[in-house]
């Protein structure tokens, strides 16, 4: 069995007699040398875990690796029941692993199909028509990804959650996702510091070191100095924003777990089925693009390194196209009425 171990912020891959995978653990600093997150090493280690056990299961090393191979792991995975988004980040994986060590890519080849190089066909991007479309070669063996529409909250369901919450810490946790837009990650990283009521200002540290300032909505505000006047410990002197407030933990830095406890009781009561942190800060950016708000400052608010990502949250939901179908057809019917 392979295993992936961790002395400080650095990974070491191993095998079942503890001894080091070279190739994998090498890789894995040199990510970490370019100055990517602990998250983001720890993710790839991972996905390393899974395509070095399929290798060892498959008699593969990487040197004999063809790329033919990676349909087989893609079956595999299949057969285990991944995700295709995974799959796809596993393969990103492999690909890159393959490169570091062979100086070469690794994913076409005789007996594996890939994906038309002019799919998209010549013009501009389809999404806001501002990017021309420039042909392709061969593209990168991928599995096909299902397009999920991820329904933003209603109003009422919103309301409702509100309504179920008895604490100023978790009103403010979600004001956080459904005001701000903010992360489950990017909350519990808030420090004291960040907040400047002064300025009405929150100084968020976002995903790949990549900070951003937005502003403090007020009844934001108000739930953060009631709740920091009222809830959290005076003798705290952890600098972490949430904390946990009883029990044998009060005082110390609120975990992830703590956070989905937050959101799982609720939807054990029935209080809402589809509360998560990720469906408040989608429906943020619903939000935001209903009222207006323009694309590159909806991706500077949410924190996004690519639009397209950003374009992803604003799709229209199925309320939003009936309440327009509703809207196109009573004119309509006004206009052949008798």
């Amino acid at each position: 069995m392979l295993r992936v171990t961790m002395e400080g912020l650095d990974h070491h891959a191993l095998t079942s007699d503890g001894e080091p995978l070279t190739e994998a653990t090498e890789f894995l600093s040199a990510l970490k040398v370019r100055g990517l997150s602990p998250r983001t090493v720890r993710a790839y280690a991972y996905d390393l875990l899974i395509f070095y056990r399929w290798m060892r299961a498959s008699n593969r090393t990487l040197r004999e690796l063809a790329s033919a191979d990676l349909l087989n792991f893609i079956a595999a995975q299949r057969a285990t029941g991944a995700a295709p988004k995974s799959i796809n980040r596993q393969l990103s994986t492999a690909r890159l692993l393959y490169r570091f060590w062979m100086e070469s890519d690794l994913g076409s080849g005789p007996g594996v199909s890939l994906p038309g190089p002019y799919y998209k066909g010549p013009g501009r991007d389809h999404y806001l028509g501002i990017h021309k479309l420039s042909r392709r070669g061969a593209r990168k063996l991928r599995v096909v990804e299902p397009r999920k529409l991820v329904e933003p909250l209603t109003p009422e369901q919103v309301r409702s959650f509100l309504r179920s919450l008895s604490r100023y810490r978790d009103l403010a946790i979600v004001h956080f996702m459904l005001l701000c837009g903010l992360r489950s990650r990017e909350v519990l990283q808030l420090n004291l510091g960040d907040i400047v009521f002064g300025d009405s200002q929150v100084r968020v540290p976002g995903k790949g070191d990549r900070d951003r300032a937005l502003p403090l909505p007020d009844v934001l505000g108000h739930a953060l100095r009631q709740y920091q006047q009222l809830e959290r410990p005076r003798r705290c002197s952890e600098p972490r924003l949430f904390v946990v407030l009883q029990g044998e933990q009060r005082g110390r830095p609120m975990t992830t777990a703590g956070l989905r406890s937050l959101f799982r009781h609720r939807r054990r009561r029935g209080v809402l089925a589809m509360a998560n942190p990720h469906r408040f800060r989608h429906t943020f950016g619903a939000d935001m693009a209903r009222a207006g708000v323009r694309l590159p400052i909806l991706q500077q608010m949410m924190g996004h390194a690519d639009l397209k990502t950003t374009l992803l949250y604003v799709r229209l939901s199925m309320a939003d196209v009936a309440e327009e179908f509703h809207r196109a057809t009573s004119k309509i019917a006004r206009r052949y009425r008798r």
